[in-house]
């Protein structure tokens, strides 16, 4: 990283031991709604340097805030703290000690960047107002932003604005990503199950075959994006597994089918869903077998806010300069559920450079995978010049 970076040098002082940190929870990762010593971790943490902390929050959830001056402005950040079911390849000193779970999408970078954070701030207190420092479980997928928003997070902790970063590879370290508007998609998971009667695969005319009617289905939903979403659209509608029988003489009595839906757009969404459904239905009507649809939206559109965008711009303008912020490249489809939150408080979702060639730039949910450390002062100094910036005196 050859550019000019704007560190305090409290920030760098403290570096190497939120590195130790970081990589002590990469070892001992915890899977979605599972992390006991995490957040213990980070409560006992937050405790020290200070904070009002509530631990228990949506399952595993962890809030700390800490309240200086008598500003009246709120501000929120989040990390998420959950692992993934992968089995760790990189060989690292301090790869994961538990067998078939990972650390594959920086997660323990994310919350190692708050908790570093959340020091400095404590030491410094050059803000006036109050600010809540979020660590959300179950970010992959098990919905831990909307369980810790049931369980009261913005009523018990009221924020006027509420942001998060994500660590991204392939982007340079030094280099943000970050828009007003879309910045991530929509995600729904749909379970298709068709139920027929199995017969022996020689006299298949007694049978009514889900398998056929599953090969039916699959292809026509190929033709959702391509005949029925506007070019100028983006949308994915993808066929992950397709499950039935298990052997070769048998036609069985059901079949599954496992879809990823993924769009920018919300009306584009609710247009899938719909064609979907009636694609399903009448295919399965036509097979001579029953639908059954199990839709499930993991995420909503993440839609940054003007304002607060323009205010995350300035921060990271100031640390890294405006040169390095880019808009979100074409054709990025992820999912991410902090757009629940940005659904009752507006704010903003970053992607921090996580190393373009060599460590930090193999792909997330790889076994491969590890967070690049020399992001995490940078993601540290965003954090620090965003609270100080938002809660002015």
């Amino acid at each position: 990283m050859s550019q000019t970076v704007n560190i305090h040098p409290e920030i760098r002082e403290h570096t190497a031991e939120f590195v130790e940190l970081r990589q002590r929870i990469h070892s001992h990762p915890e899977l979605g709604f599972e992390e006991v010593q995490t957040s213990r971790l980070v409560a006992q943490k937050l405790r020290d340097w200070g904070y009002d902390v509530t631990e228990g929050i949506g399952g595993t959830g962890v809030v700390g805030q800490l309240k200086v001056g008598n500003g009246s402005r709120k501000i929120g950040i989040r990390a998420d703290m959950d692992a993934l079911p992968i089995t760790e390849g990189t060989g690292l000193p301090y790869a994961s000690q538990v067998q078939g779970k990972m650390h594959a999408c920086g997660h323990d970078g994310h919350t190692a960047i708050l908790l570093a954070t959340a020091h400095y701030l404590a030491r410094t207190r050059r803000f006036s107002g109050t600010l809540n420092l979020i660590f959300q479980p179950a970010e992959e997928g098990l919905g831990g932003a909307l369980r810790m928003m049931a369980d009261g997070l913005f009523k018990r902790f009221p924020c006027d604005g509420i942001y998060a970063l994500h660590n991204a590879p392939g982007l340079p370290v030094g280099k943000f990503v970050v828009q007003s508007g879309a910045m991530a998609a929509s995600s729904d998971a749909v379970t298709i199950t068709l139920r027929g009667k199995g017969s022996h695969g020689a006299m298949p005319h007694f049978s009514r075959d889900p398998v056929v009617a599953a090969a039916s289905i699959v292809m026509a939903l190929q033709t959702i994006v391509s005949r029925n979403i506007s070019t100028a659209d983006a949308a994915v509608v993808t066929v992950g597994a397709i499950q039935a029988g298990t052997a070769h003489n048998v036609v069985p009595s059901t079949a599954t089918i496992l879809v990823t839906v993924r769009t920018l757009n919300r009306e584009v969404q609710t247009l899938i869903e719909s064609r979907l459904r009636e694609i399903v239905e009448f295919q399965a009507r036509s097979m001579g077998v029953e639908a059954e649809i199990d839709y499930k939206a993991i995420s909503r559109v993440l839609m940054n806010t003007p304002k607060e965008t323009a205010l995350a711009r300035e921060a990271i303008a100031a640390i890294v300069g405006a040169e390095n912020i880019f808009p979100l490249p074409p054709g990025r489809m992820g999912g991410e559920d902090f757009s629940w939150m940005l659904d009752e408080v507006p704010g903003c979702y970053v992607a921090l450079g996580n190393g373009a060639e060599g460590h930090g730039s193999c792909m997330l949910h790889n076994p491969g995978y590890d967070f690049n450390d020399e992001a995490l002062p940078i993601g540290v100094s965003y954090w620090a010049r965003l609270v100080e910036q938002y809660l002015t005196a």
